[in-house]
């Protein structure tokens, strides 16, 4: 949703600068404020996998983005370079910076969770706009389960309805094929989903089999299994520190396949040598029926900047 935004705000003519809640790995006292325009800012920064998670996709379609430890520098230094603030809070915080717009995404592959978490309720009650996602994927009954419950709590938001279908750089690779699934690590272990875009694209594209990665796990590894047992057999790309993503590289090396599927929005030969083919998962916001994201944003523009 915050690539598809951003696309259409700079379709607009406008300059736009993304910041991310804070994810303090590190050492703070070198994080005070991060930017990141390159693939080898990450590396400078000694980005974990989760960091590298959110980072990436907004670098691969030319976005800046700004995060950090204090957020009134950071401010002031994306302000410098663009017109429009673009806060991208993922599920874990409500913005630091007083929104003109708000747009809150809520998941019908996990029901409830719009009213039950926080701060997922008060993002939905604050919310000028939510963006019911996964329509073409989730079962119906949930996403009418969802439309009801961000109705009752929030009956002044506008709904926009919209699918994520996922794609992958060569089918070729997962068509009857045994496959290894490397997800998201958050959306699968604290997030409470049992599987995420890559055993979804394993499903849709033909793999033989989604061997479990549980047998060939190495080091804490075996403990993310022990402790979330809820997933499929998927692999979360667990990497919060060296030795954490040295151990998830020898996992993903010892299982037996043939492919990998990356359902994480990173590419993990960046970071990692891996011996196996990797077929890389993809997935675009593709909204459905009236209003869309475009209209949304053109009314923004209108009232907020080009009044």
């Amino acid at each position: 949703v915050s690539r598809r935004v951003s696309k259409l705000l700079k379709e607009a003519g406008l300059r736009v600068a993304v910041i991310r809640h804070p994810m303090p790995y590190g050492d703070l006292r070198r994080q005070i404020w991060q930017r990141f325009e390159t693939f080898e800012d990450m590396d400078k920064h000694e980005c974990t996998i989760e960091e590298r998670e959110e980072y990436e996709p907004h670098i691969k379609v030319g976005n800046i983005v700004y995060a950090g430890v204090d957020y009134e520098v950071i401010l002031r230094k994306a302000e410098e370079e663009a017109d429009v603030i673009l806060w991208d809070g993922g599920n874990n915080d409500f913005p630091f910076i007083k929104p003109d717009l708000l747009i809150t995404v809520v998941d019908p592959m996990r029901p409830g969770h719009e009213l039950a978490s926080y701060p997922g309720e008060i993002n939905v009650r604050m919310a000028d706009v939510i963006v019911i996602n996964k329509v073409d994927t989730a079962p119906p009954e949930n996403v009418e389960i969802v439309r009801k419950n961000v109705e009752e709590a929030n009956p002044d938001a506008v709904i926009v309805e919209a699918a994520s279908p996922v794609t992958v750089d060569d089918p070729s690779l997962i068509r009857g094929k045994r496959v290894l699934v490397v997800e998201d690590g958050p959306s699968v272990t604290h997030g409470g989903l049992p599987y995420g875009a890559g055993y979804i694209a394993a499903k849709k594209y033909g793999a033989k089999e989604i061997v479990d990665p549980r047998p060939y796990a190495v080091g804490s590894l075996r403990k993310v299994f022990e402790e979330y047992k809820h997933m499929a057999n998927v692999l979360p790309a667990m990497g919060y520190g060296e030795q954490q993503i040295r151990e998830l590289e020898a996992t993903i090396n010892a299982v037996d396949c043939d492919t990998i599927v990356a359902g994480t929005p990173i590419e993990l030969k960046r970071i990692m040598e891996i011996s196996k083919p990797e077929a890389h998962v993809k997935y675009e916001l593709e909204e459905r029926g009236k209003p869309t994201l475009k209209d949304i944003i053109d009314d923004f523009i209108s009232k907020h900047i080009r009044e």
